[in-house]
């Protein structure tokens, strides 16, 4: 939001340098992010000079040009070529020197310096509207009034004033900020002033009313008021309406739409301009739209509306989108002689569904889906309707209609002097807290030693329970005047054991080393990526449709950053997050932390010293089971995985549930998140890895003196024999020397029989007392072939 420091002066006296007003706004919690100096023209005239022409006589060298000898209040006169058809001697101009620099309408700026033109020295220029910025008229040179002094300075004479710019990042429940009023009221409470007081005395209108107005729902338009006005001129606006709007970056179009912008900027009642003769059988409806119906807005779109959107309409069709965009048929234009003024009071929550639902965001409906003031319609109407007699000419030709069948209620509660001192948390002085709340407008109606019974405006809309009272005061008093201890003492709950985060960066350190990079992604994401619709947690509004749907995976944020990076020729991944995902079971809400592990490309950085290998399930695998061993989980059991995120993985068990499934992510994932090549993805259940080693104690043993020995076996199995089971089957074969069973290949394929598969496993053997030989070593794999081929029916490959 764009605020003039000039326009503020207009509702109260400041004393305050612009530098020093930006730092009391931010105080008080509108926090200036850019405070620019604004020049109502560009340059601000600076430089530039009135003078008077002492003589005039015709170029020898070119027909067109003039030679002047020009009284600029200088010790000489200065000798300037000048080729504008309407100099003369005896008038008043406006000059240039050289060093001066204009900024033409068109163009960049430009530096004059001495020369010659055409053999004649010049020393200046005599300017043109369009050549220093005043307009864009090129028939000849400026003529000033003839009372004017020579050598003043030509900023003065048009009484041009630099401005300054302030853009306030304003927060979604400052609506009563939303103006040059509301700001204004805001720096009043601080510098505990007044703002000036508005009046519209002078109004005066017709009895009779053309249009008649009718409110179909009045819960979603609580107050509507209208009026007509007769005999406008649709044109340019004054200069002081122009110079007002484009301060704070509007463009102005014409006098009575520039009237309603500047209404709403100054006043934060924003207000629509109809075309009083399209309205067909004069007659104003305010009611919902049917389903479907079609309306083409201002911007020549058509749409088709909600029977939830609040529209205007007249006796036939609709005009308006209530508080969100107007039409452009009704709209006001170039042959408009008759309008009618809208002023209004919308519910915000029906305005920011209907600007959603149509992605229409205007400045109107920024303020009326916060909450505007109801109380101020009236005079925001009568106000502009006199600025449009100025302005525009015409005549009231109507009374003011004014439909309010239920005044909007203010806010009544009390505050305890107590509570506020405890909130805060420093000692504040009654009689401060109780000037604080005068100066913010807050009403008292009753006061006692301990509590102050108030009454709160409309306007404030945040402010609705004893506590935002409070914050209204610490804001207006200065966070920067809380003292804050040197010592901070407070009671500290014990944190759960392990410490959840603590166990993630200790992981995330591992992984960092490893050549892992962590990713952030927005829980927000589309239906499309569900794993189950029927328990997925959707928005009420979304944003878009891509953004309609809380997570209830990591995989798809992990293959969303890696598409990104893939179209950026950053193909080779190695990625991990740490985040939730969020389930619904009926109106059961449950959310669950994850890490997550995501390769794809080339497993290292193509160089010369090293070939290109791709990235495969293995060396996920391996990422997978070093996190297992650094949190020394035990107990594990491994099944394939049957989730459909994979063409083949692995699950590792605790107990029955899931603590980390991992695989090769399945051609259809790929291709819906339009990934190139192969990625391989691993999912941990964090708060079950967390439970897991809540017991875990730290043991310490000598190592073995006496080497380890492997043996490999490829199997042939039947399909339903998983590797937990030969795992099992061969610890129980071996209890004392077989410390290890791993598989480290699995093969399906044509080449092997109908319904068979082919696991590679090898076995880590050792004896801690003594060296195994060759004869325990074979008697002990002769035992697991027996019993392999026995029990599943394996066959030795």
């Amino acid at each position: 939001m764009n605020i003039s420091y000039n326009w503020l002066k207009n509702h109260i006296d400041i004393n305050k340098t612009p530098e020093e007003l930006s730092l009391i706004l931010t105080d008080i919690g509108l926090e200036v992010e850019m405070l620019e100096k604004v020049q109502a023209i560009p340059g601000g005239l600076e430089g530039l000079v009135v003078g008077e022409v002492k003589s005039c006589e015709q170029h020898p060298n070119a027909d067109k040009l003039k030679v002047t000898t020009v009284d600029i209040g200088g010790r000489e006169l200065l000798h300037i070529v000048c080729g504008a058809p309407n100099v003369r001697k005896g008038l008043k101009v406006i000059v240039a020197p050289v060093g001066a620099i204009c900024h033409p309408m068109v163009g960049e700026p430009f530096k004059i310096t001495k020369s010659k033109i055409r053999g004649e020295v010049s020393e200046g220029m005599l300017c043109g509207e369009d050549e220093i910025g005043l307009g864009n008229s090129h028939a000849g040179i400026v003529e000033l009034n003839e009372q004017v002094a020579i050598g003043s300075l030509v900023k003065d004479y048009y009484n041009i004033q630099d401005d300054y710019r302030y853009e306030i990042g304003l927060t979604p429940n400052r609506a009563d900020a939303a103006s040059h009023l509301g700001v204004a009221r805001d720096i009043a409470a601080y510098l505990r002033s007044e703002v000036k007081p508005y009046s519209v005395a002078e109004f005066a209108a017709e009895e009779h009313t053309p249009i008649l107005v009718r409110v179909e729902s009045p819960e979603l338009a609580p107050r509507y008021s209208g009026l007509v006005i007769t005999g406008v001129e649709v044109k340019e606006s004054p200069d002081w309406l122009k110079e007002k709007l484009n301060v704070i970056g509007i463009r102005p179009l014409n006098n009575i739409v520039d009237v309603t912008n500047f209404i709403l900027h100054d006043l934060g009642q924003p207000l629509h301009a109809f075309d009083a003769d399209k309205i067909f059988g004069n007659e104003v409806v305010v009611r919902l739209a049917t389903e479907g119906e079609a309306f083409r807005t201002l911007d020549g779109v058509d749409r088709n509306l909600s029977d939830e959107d609040l529209i205007i309409a007249d006796a036939e069709k609709p005009m308006c989108i209530a508080g969100v965009f107007g039409g452009e048929y009704s709209g006001v234009s170039a042959d408009t002689t008759r309008i009618f003024l809208e002023s209004a009071y919308f519910n915000a929550r029906s305005v920011r569904k209907t600007s959603k639902r149509h992605g229409l965001k205007t400045d109107s409906s920024f303020r009326f889906e916060r909450g505007t003031d109801p109380e101020i319609t009236v005079y925001a109407l009568q106000k502009a309707a006199l600025l449009i007699q100025e302005i525009a000419g015409g005549h009231i030709d109507s009374a003011c209609t004014d439909i309010y069948p239920e005044a909007i209620k203010p806010y009544e509660f009390t505050v305890n002097y107590q509570r506020v001192q405890q909130l805060i948390g420093q000692a504040i002085p009654r009689e401060e807290i109780r000037d604080i709340i005068l100066a913010l407008g807050i009403e008292i109606l009753k006061e006692s030693v301990e509590d102050l019974e108030v009454r709160v405006p409309v306007y404030k809309v945040d402010v609705t329970r004893e506590v935002d009272v409070i914050e209204e005061v610490l804001r207006i008093y200065g966070y920067n005047n809380i003292d804050l201890k040197l010592q901070i003492k407070s009671s500290l709950n014990t944190t759960e054991k392990p410490d959840k985060e603590l166990l993630f960066n200790q992981v995330a350190d591992l992984l960092v080393a490893n050549g892992y990079r962590e990713i952030m992604n927005n829980s927000l994401t589309k239906l499309d990526y569900a794993d189950d619709e029927e328990s997925a947690v959707r928005l009420v509004n979304p944003l878009s449709s891509d953004l309609d749907t809380l997570r209830q995976n990591l995989l798809f944020s992990a293959l969303t950053t890696l598409s990104y990076n893939q179209k950026r020729k950053h193909a080779n991944a190695k990625y991990f997050e740490y985040g939730k995902v969020y389930f619904k079971n009926g109106d059961v809400y449950k959310e669950q932390q994850i890490l997550s592990l995501c390769i794809s490309g080339s497993y290292q950085e193509k160089h010369w010293s090293v070939e290109d290998q791709k990235t495969n399930f293995y060396h996920l695998k391996a990422a997978v089971d070093s996190i297992i061993k650094r949190l020394n989980i035990q107990g594990l059991k491994v099944v394939e995985s049957d989730t459909s995120h994979f063409d083949y993985g692995l699950t590792y068990l605790k107990g029955d549930r899931p603590l980390v499934s991992f695989g090769a992510v399945s051609a259809k994932n790929l291709n819906k998140a339009d990934i190139d090549g192969k990625a391989f993805f691993a999912s941990f259940d964090w708060d079950l890895v967390v439970r897991s080693i809540r017991k875990n104690s730290i043991k310490y043993k000598e190592v073995s003196r006496f080497p380890e020995v492997r043996r490999d076996l490829a199997l042939l199995l039947d399909d339903d024999v998983t590797f937990e089971t030969l795992r099992n089957l061969a610890l129980k074969t071996e209890r004392k020397l077989l410390k290890e069973v791993n598989i480290f290949d699995v093969y399906k394929g044509d080449k092997l029989p109908k319904g068979k598969k082919s696991y590679a496993l090898s076995f880590i053997l050792q004896d801690e007392e003594k060296t195994l030989n060759d004869k325990q070593i074979e008697g002990i794999i002769k035992k697991l072939i027996v019993n392999f081929e026995k029990d599943t029916g394996a066959v030795v490959r």
